[in-house]
């Protein structure tokens, strides 16, 4: 039985769209950033699950301890329902989920806030200026890990921090100490540009090159830089853990010293656009299936809705990808539809009114914005329907 026909039995009772998680494949992909972890810890990206469900799951395997969410107000719902060391990846401007933080010692000690600059640390002291009492705000300072080259001509990697050397680094650390009601609990640098960024694209032989070049050099710069601002923030006080990478970099990442853990998040789930990576590959995990409605010629279908576009530089990338059964495409001046999605090839011949086409979302958690549950998948059986952020009526960004 292939993958298609699974998928069509164990939800023979559903009604698309809807989607789907395959267990096994999760499995698969989570033992293989294990492996690739080679003994250190996994914080898990909640971005790419949003799922309680699911993220519990996954906190239960070996090798993961730890959350990385993407807003305050999510961290301070998964903290009131039991998950600890949540590391929130992102400043928040968010002035009651701060006063909310301040107010909630339980929660307090088991969330961390990401700072760049003394001014998120001026926003969150007059955020909180009116809780009485008041518990300590952790915070993790973030390091722009982005490669630079060419005397600043050249630059590759996301634009997160404005703290690059490793004195900035140590002067926010100084400046935290200052506050009373803060303290720093750990740095971070996520080096999009490595794990982010596929190294066997499907494109020309000389972007590959480019890449693969851009990667290696970046990794050394890491090595170095990370280390130097590392050990001049433990000159200023004391780490509890410095957190790198993505699931693209993971067995890079880890090489480092001054790493203690790494994040991963999309691994879990596998979706297109990771795919072209030559140092693992992963499992397709999770799809979701839109039913055929029309069929206007022999060799075309038009499946309802399919317009899930995922974020980032807008290209034909971010589409979702028509994966079973194989050999569909789009039709060129239609893409993805919100209400309807033609699709055309020779696999369209033989699909019938109200069939499933299997589509592969580019990015991993934003599927779930469009889908109020996961049913889980265990070979052919539907073993577990369970909420999503959204099914459980929570929409953080």
């Amino acid at each position: 039985m292939d993958d298609r026909q699974r998928y069509d039995r164990a939800t023979a009772a559903l009604e698309p769209p809807f989607a789907i998680l395959d267990l096994a494949a999760m499995r698969a992909n989570a033992a293989d950033l294990v492996r690739r972890a080679a003994g250190k810890p996994i914080r898990v990206a909640s971005k790419s699950v949003r799922s309680r469900a699911v993220l519990e799951r996954i906190l239960a395997m070996d090798g993961f301890h730890g959350i990385m969410a993407f807003t305050l107000p999510e961290a301070l719902w998964l903290a009131s329902h039991g998950f600890t060391d949540i590391l929130v990846a992102y400043p928040t401007a968010d002035r009651q989920a701060l006063a909310e933080l301040a107010g909630d010692e339980n929660a307090a000690r088991q969330i961390t806030v990401t700072i760049d600059s003394t001014a998120h640390l001026d926003f969150a002291e007059a955020a909180v200026a009116g809780v009485s009492p008041r518990a300590e705000i952790r915070t993790c300072i973030d390091i722009d890990a982005g490669y630079i080259a060419f005397g600043g001509k050249f630059r590759a990697g996301v634009l997160r921090s404005p703290i690059r050397e490793p004195e900035g680094a140590a002067d926010l650390a100084a400046a935290v100490a200052k506050r009373p009601g803060f303290r720093v609990a750990g740095l971070m640098a996520y080096e999009a540009q490595i794990a982010g960024v596929g190294d066997a694209p499907p494109a020309n032989a000389a972007y590959t090159r480019a890449v693969r070049l851009m990667q290696a050099r970046s990794a050394r710069d890491l090595i170095i830089r990370r280390g130097r601002i590392v050990n001049a923030v433990r000159q200023v006080t004391d780490l509890e853990f410095v957190n790198g990478g993505g699931t693209g970099s993971v067995e890079r990442t880890v090489r480092e010293k001054a790493i203690t853990e790494v994040a991963a998040g999309s691994g879990f789930f596998h979706p297109r656009l990771f795919d072209f990576y030559r140092r693992f590959t992963g499992h397709p995990a999770a799809l979701f299936a839109l039913p055929v409605v029309r069929r206007p010629s022999v060799d075309t279908v038009t499946v309802l809705g399919g317009g899930y576009l995922a974020s980032g530089t807008p290209d034909r990338s971010r589409l979702p990808q028509p994966y079973l059964p194989a050999g569909l495409r789009y039709a060129p001046d239609e893409g993805a539809g919100e209400v309807q999605t033609p699709l055309l090839g020779q696999a369209a011949q033989d699909l019938r009114i109200g069939d499933r086409v299997w589509f592969r979302h580019a990015k991993a958690g934003e599927m779930c914005e469009r889908f109020d549950a996961l049913h889980l998948i265990d070979g052919d059986t539907l073993v577990e329907s369970v909420p999503t952020y959204r099914g459980e009526g929570r929409t953080f960004l």
